[in-house]
């Protein structure tokens, strides 16, 4: 049952928009009845954000699919979500149509399952139009093109016309938002609106929807795992685990001061794009509960590190942190937590509740006085595409520079992070090195070795045993039908292993070195979590003892802690072996934690490299500062007051290669040149320059300039 003083704490002056009360969602499954969310409980008024944060699987996308309505008819819902005058749980599928779109508007976080392909997008938005107002095509088609302009979508008039596929993701997504705003509704649900997004166009996602917010006054409930979007969007926040809420808080207030172990370690496991520590991140251990049959017991007494015998006696409710005197507040700090009240400052008594564990080795397998070998040198390489048109009779029509020129060194025992936007070429790099055949244009070395000059198969296969790869998806690059030992062992046999009691021995230590019970190893994939899955792959790239590790977004499909984990064991194992890695990520705050040096990419080009205080700290290309200034700080005093970058409109065309900066058309430092200095920019490619600092050069005519600003 729910705490009635919860909900005392939670009643205002005002009268809420939305006011949920004890909200369950059970589902039906083989080993029994999965309660997906368990008492629920918030209240939101106009014109507020509450951002709704927690692992996967704790309920909260559950919980805005039961307000909408859009659950499976198998789901069984209670409780109450008072919407105005109604009740959402007590409506059905005729009255809550009248609702959804006029009151509610919902953004998923695939704006393509949102939008349907054959319709154009400015006709989608007038069907939503005409649903629930009584206007004219030419009406509701002037209103659609407004919308679109609204949200910034360039020529609205044109690009109204236009199918799903012609957009860019940041472009379908602003036109989702275009649809849920439409009608002027009460309520805004945003689930996970940035996750598939870049970091720039997340951060031009989250100021339309600022924009929308501001235009229609509605309430907002904003649901990420990024602590950082909820920090500089959200008014409250609610931290939800294993189906309930376990605390919540103005946001101010629960940044600076947590009081609930799960909220402290979901930040403490966070990489700070702020921070030029390298000090080990702080992982949640273990992972989280079924939600089948659970005990009456704090659900995360299992994984909490300040646990008592009391924790497992009954579960806590939700109750404010300040006792009896907070009750009547509705800036209420609530826990679920019986030690709440002891937590001061992310500790107990003075001992930190997750203290900062210890690396396995704390510096590099070579020595800082070792001249370190090239492990891997790109010069020059370039590839193309042919752009092709026709049905059966193609015909080439341009060609697209995926890459164009690039040159990129690594050094044992380095790591050299490659980041951009989707589409700047950097898996196309990747898929370059890993084919080992000559490119294009350059030269590719791996070692010292020349891949053009590998002409027999044996010669091939010893440089492939040198550098091998982790993928994104740890599922997708496992195969599900063997087991972890047949994973583990195949690239042992590949290179000659023939041995059985030596593949064995090796598959053993491979797990015992990623962290795994080497007594798992006749389990399937599906049989472990993400991090487990992710660490598998690891450790089958590690199989052939590999001087190079090309890792592409390894940890972007982890929750925070499983995140921080994987980090962790990458940092060790690059100083316990003497690894090199290649790391490509969207995420500026993991590359400044585990890179040596960085490159940045832009439409095939590097624009920007060197150290990575370097370039974090002083950075001089005006897309790296773009890139730097859009990703979120999970502060919200840092994030009101820090300067934004916002590029306008999206990526030029690939194909052209005319001599100029390809990054004029977004370039917020190109408006602010003389018109001498602008032609400068249209008629001659920038070349990557060293500025008088060892290890940081830059590709742009005028990047003196921020120097002079910043100086």
């Amino acid at each position: 049952m729910i705490d009635q003083r919860t909900v005392a704490s939670e009643s205002g002056t005002a009268q809420p928009l939305l006011s949920v009360r004890d909200l369950k969602v059970t589902f039906p499954s083989e080993a029994g009845r999965v309660d997906a969310v368990r008492g629920v409980s918030f209240d939101l008024h106009r014109g507020r954000t509450l951002g709704i944060v927690g692992e996967s699987g704790s309920g909260k996308s559950v919980t805005s699919m039961a307000l909408m309505g859009l659950l499976p008819d198998y789901a069984s819902v209670s409780g109450h979500a008072t919407l105005g005058e109604d009740n959402l749980l007590e409506l059905d599928d005729k009255q809550l149509s009248k609702v959804r779109g006029r009151q509610m508007g919902m953004i998923f976080q695939d704006p393509l399952s949102s939008l349907t392909p054959i319709f154009s997008i400015g006709s989608q938005i007038v069907e939503a139009l005409q649903i629930h107002q009584n206007l004219s095509s030419a009406a509701a088609w002037k209103r659609a093109v407004e919308l679109l302009d609204l949200v910034g979508i360039p020529n609205p008039d044109r690009r109204a016309k236009g199918f799903p596929h012609e957009f860019s993701g940041g472009m379908r997504q602003r036109a989702v938002i275009a649809m849920a705003i439409a009608n002027d509704p009460d309520l805004i649900i945003a689930d996970e609106p940035t996750t598939a997004l870049d970091v720039t166009v997340q951060a031009q996602i989250l100021d339309v929807l600022k924009t929308a917010q501001r235009e229609t006054g509605a309430a907002v409930i904003m649901i990420t795992h990024d602590l950082g979007v909820v920090a500089g969007s959200a008014d409250d926040v609610v931290v939800m685990y294993a189906g309930r809420s376990v605390e919540r808080a103005p946001v101010d207030q629960l940044f600076a001061a947590p009081r609930m172990p799960y909220t402290i370690g979901l930040m403490g496991a966070i990489p700070r794009l702020d921070s030029s520590g390298r000090d080990a991140l702080v992982p949640v251990p273990g992972t989280p509960p079924l939600l089948v049959d659970l005990a009456d017991a704090c659900p995360f007494a299992d994984r909490c590190p300040v646990v008592e015998d009391a924790c497992r006696e009954a579960e806590p409710p939700l109750s404010p942190v300040g006792g009896a005197e907070a009750e009547t507040t509705a800036a209420a700090h609530l826990t679920a937590c019986r030690r709440s009240a002891e937590i001061s400052d992310g500790a107990i008594d003075g001992a930190t509740v997750y203290p900062v564990p210890e690396r396995r080795v704390t510096e590099n397998a070579l020595s800082s006085g070792e001249e370190r070998r090239t492990v891997l040198e790109l010069s020059g390489v370039t590839k193309t595409f042919p752009l092709t048109k026709g049905g059966l009779l193609k015909r080439r029509v341009g060609t697209v520079f995926a890459v164009n020129g690039i040159d990129l060194t690594i050094h044992e025992g380095e790591t050299l992070g490659l980041v951009g936007e989707s589409g700047c070429g950097k898996t196309t790099t990747l898929l370059e090195i890993m084919g080992l055949r000559p490119p294009e244009q350059g030269r590719i070395a791996i070692r010292g070795r020349d891949v053009a000059e590998l002409r027999r198969k044996q010669d091939i296969s010893e440089v492939r045993r040198d550098i091998q790869m982790v993928f994104q998806d740890p599922m997708g690059s496992l195969d599900p039908r063997m087991t972890v030992f047949d994973i583990l062992a195949e690239p042992l046999r590949a290179v000659g292993e023939r041995d059985k009691k030596k593949i064995a021995a090796q598959v053993a230590e491979l797990m015992d070195l990623v962290g795994l019970d080497p007594e798992h190893h006749e389990r399937f994939p599906a049989a472990f979590s993400g991090g487990q899955r992710q660490r598998i792959g690891i450790a089958r790239a590690l199989a052939t003892r590999p001087k190079l590790l090309i890792l592409d977004e390894p940890v972007s499909a982890l929750d925070v802690s499983v995140q921080a984990g994987v980090i962790n064991l990458l940092n060790d194992l690059k100083a316990e072996l003497g690894l090199s890695y290649l790391f490509v990520a969207h995420d500026l705050s993991v590359v400044r934690h585990i890179s040596d040096r960085v490159a940045v990419m832009y439409l095939g080009r590097i624009v920007e490299t060197g150290s990575t205080d370097a370039v974090f700290n002083k950075p001089r290309h005006p897309y790296t500062r773009a890139l730097l200034s859009a990703i979120p700080l999970p502060d919200p005093v840092a994030e009101r007051t820090r300067e934004r970058i916002l590029l306008k409109g999206d990526l030029p065309s690939p194909t052209d290669d005319r001599p100029g900066c390809g990054f004029i058309t977004r370039c917020p430092l190109h408006l602010t040149l003389s018109d001498p200095q602008k032609e400068q920019c249209r008629g001659v490619t920038p070349r990557l320059t060293e500025r008088g600092r060892q290890d940081h050069r830059d590709a742009c005519h005028f990047a003196d300039t921020f120097t002079t600003a910043d100086s």
